[in-house]
């Protein structure tokens, strides 16, 4: 099966077991998704939409939030991973879009990435998620699922699974394909024990099909 092939497949049946799929993540506009997506590293969605209730009634726009202090936000987020610096950056982010944004949340990657907290992966989700730009936000279940379907060969870091995917995935389908391969891999294709027996994509799994044969399996 060519590399080609094995996209159409896998394209091919999220579209048809999954056409709605969308992020996990609670929000009403750009400024509560950047907010969640922020608190969302290395954190659940579950949690952070636990969490982001009470920050957005207190902190209910960005120019709010540029006002707030560390011990007022503190506490709202003291139950999610790395608070200490999560605090800062949301605070800092908010800062930096009044100052230099005219308080927009900016639309592209490259504005973006400039704020604090900000990474290529954050971006990327922002702008695929609210403006739906083929942008390809890589996380550890996008990183795993493509390499255990075969989809990226000798991928090591986040940067090449992007650059492979989207040589493959067209560009009008981007931005859903990134919530396919996230929710695949939260749900069915898991760490460490891959739900194999209620996936519909065995016939063009690289990691099954080293299962079936015994082999050790090698994300390449």
């Amino acid at each position: 099966m060519t590399k080609k092939e094995r996209f159409a497949f896998v394209l091919s049946y999220f579209e048809e077991h999954a056409p709605n799929a969308e992020t996990e993540l609670i929000y009403d506009n750009p400024y509560q998704l950047l907010v969640a997506v922020i608190l969302s590293a290395q954190c659940t969605d579950k949690r952070v939409n636990m969490t982001t209730p009470a920050i957005f009634r207190q902190y209910p726009d960005v120019e709010a939030l540029s006002h707030a202090t560390f011990d007022e936000l503190f506490p709202l987020i003291r139950s999610i991973s790395y608070p200490n610096n999560k605090t800062k950056h949301l605070i800092g982010m908010a800062q930096m879009v009044m100052e230099d944004f005219n308080g927009e949340i900016p639309s592209t990657v490259e504005e973006l990435v400039k704020l604090p907290g900000v990474g290529r992966k954050t971006a990327n989700v922002i702008t695929s998620v609210v403006h739906q730009q083929p942008n390809m936000a890589v996380d550890t279940h996008v990183f795993r699922v493509s390499a255990r379907l075969g989809l990226t060969t000798n991928a090591t870091t986040p940067l090449q699974t992007e650059k492979q995917l989207l040589k493959y995935i067209p560009t009008e389908k981007v931005h859903i394909a990134h919530h396919w391969l996230i929710l695949h891999g939260r749900y069915i294709c898991v760490a460490r024990t891959p739900k194999c027996e209620q996936c519909g994509l065995r016939p063009v799994c690289k990691y099954y099909q080293s299962l079936i044969r015994g082999n050790n399996w090698q994300p390449n």
